[in-house]
């Protein structure tokens, strides 16, 4: 059964599409079978995986309204991975399931259906705390929160700890932090450097130690609509996302062995 991994900040710009796209490309390169929902109206992640946003008549948009199934909307992208688009219909999503019962388990019913076909199922929240976000919540396992080493960053984190723990405490009990992740790091920024120490010292090990540098190969590829991995293999900011996935997958065996 697939891990469900919701990756989010309420903070925009922080490189969460990003990470999820990239990553999402990492862990299909290591012949794990991966699937990605995008839950941003802006449609980035399927841009950004290749996917003309405006030509689709089907997206998760049809998904969280009951009207097509997850596996009618699901598309293969050249990255290896599968995934179900959006564009800008989804913002009307919001407007039209006030009124419905259940509307925060929308996504979570939808993924029942085949979270069995996947190893890795993630979901690329938009950066605000909506309805479209608090079903990501409610559909995932945890939650990955990519974010940059600097002040603002941390006031950020705390709200959105305590968002994670009021999810927990309503609505999705196993939900848990997977781990938080240092983008954009510049390692000759002292204050980045003093974050990043914050970091480790109040979250220990849910700190990833696999940091993603700021990289003008991560920035362009998504202009050429594909993940860094297929834009430049070499580059420091595609070998920081294989290092992720890797790390990602050490730490589930780790915990599936613990188990048995």
């Amino acid at each position: 059964m697939a891990r469900i991994i919701a990756v989010t900040n309420q903070k925009g710009g922080v490189g969460k599409t990003t990470t999820t796209v990239n990553l999402a490309a990492s862990l299909a390169a290591t012949k794990r079978k991966v699937l990605m929902v995008d839950l941003d109206p802006q449609g980035n992640a399927t841009m950004g995986s290749g996917v003309e946003k405006d030509r689709l008549t089907r997206t998760v948009y049809h998904v969280l309204l009951e009207q097509n199934s997850l596996a009618e909307v699901r598309v293969s992208t050249s990255a290896k991975y599968d995934l179900i688009p959006a564009n800008r219909d989804l913002a009307g999503a919001e407007v039209e399931l006030v009124q419905e019962m259940a509307r925060e388990w929308r996504l979570k019913k939808a993924l029942e259906s085949i979270a069995s076909e996947y190893d890795y199922i993630l979901l690329d929240c938009p950066p605000a705390l909506n309805l479209l976000t608090v079903n990501g919540l409610c559909a995932a396992h945890a939650v990955m929160i990519p974010m940059q080493c600097e002040y603002y960053a941390l006031e950020g984190l705390s709200d959105l700890v305590k968002t994670i723990k009021r999810v927990r405490a309503h609505l999705n009990p196993q939900l848990e932090i997977e781990g938080l992740l240092r983008t954009m790091f510049d390692p000759r920024n002292a204050l980045a450097q003093q974050v990043s120490a914050q970091l480790q010292q109040y979250f220990g090990d849910k700190v990833y130690r696999t940091v993603i540098p700021r990289n003008v190969r991560l920035a362009e590829a998504p202009s050429y609509g594909v993940p860094v991995l297929y834009h430049d293999k070499a580059s420091k900011g595609a070998q920081a996302y294989l290092a992720l996935a890797g790390e990602m997958i050490g730490k589930s065996e780790a915990v599936a062995a613990a188990g048995v």
